[in-house]
């Protein structure tokens, strides 16, 4: 199994984002001994701003290869960092991840799976009535989804509502990370 893992948030040792994502690839290489680990941080090595692009790039290629991209993804005002916008860009490449038929666009990449690290300050997962503001998870979900990839999250939310609370929500949080089945 190859597993691609992207971090993008600002914070460094601080991110929560980046404590989960570390845990789930943990996990992922315990029950897969032969898995192969490719690393990118999206904020120490910048991705170009663009528009998808015409042809292959290394970072396409590189998550093409992947069996298992593993993101972590900080909610910034809402929604996803730039720094990961940046990235998922250049993802998003007619007649390779995905196509425009008759019946409308398909995903071209149906046997990835995609597990996201999500970190939020506050709790916008539904019922919450702050639940409307949440474009970084329904976002990332509308993108893998036109690509044919399956997405999975694991969150702490709440993180910024005192200590006990940002304890519970990775307490929580790295629990579903232990609990990640290998396929």
């Amino acid at each position: 199994m190859k597993v691609l893992h992207i971090d993008s948030s600002i914070n460094g040792q601080q991110s929560v984002s980046r404590q989960l994502s570390a845990a789930i690839v943990r996990r992922l290489r315990e029950a897969n001994t032969g898995a192969s680990v490719a690393y990118r941080d999206v904020v120490a090595d910048p991705v170009p701003q663009s528009s998808g692009m015409a042809g292959s790039s290394p970072l396409l290629d590189e998550f093409l290869a992947a069996d298992v991209v593993v993101i972590g993804a900080p909610m910034y005002n809402f929604g996803v960092p730039s720094q990961l916008k940046a990235w998922l860009d250049t993802l998003a490449v007619a007649g390779v991840t995905f196509s425009y038929g008759a019946s409308g666009p398909q995903g071209l990449c149906g046997g990835k799976r995609i597990i996201v690290a999500s970190s939020r300050g506050g709790i916008y997962s539904a019922p919450s009535p702050a639940a409307g503001m949440d474009h970084q998870e329904s976002y990332l979900s509308s993108f893998f989804g036109f690509l044919g990839a399956q997405i999975e999250f694991i969150r702490a939310e709440g993180v910024g509502m005192g200590d006990e609370q940002r304890q519970r929500a990775m307490d929580s949080a790295f629990a579903a990370a232990g609990a990640l089945q290998a396929a």
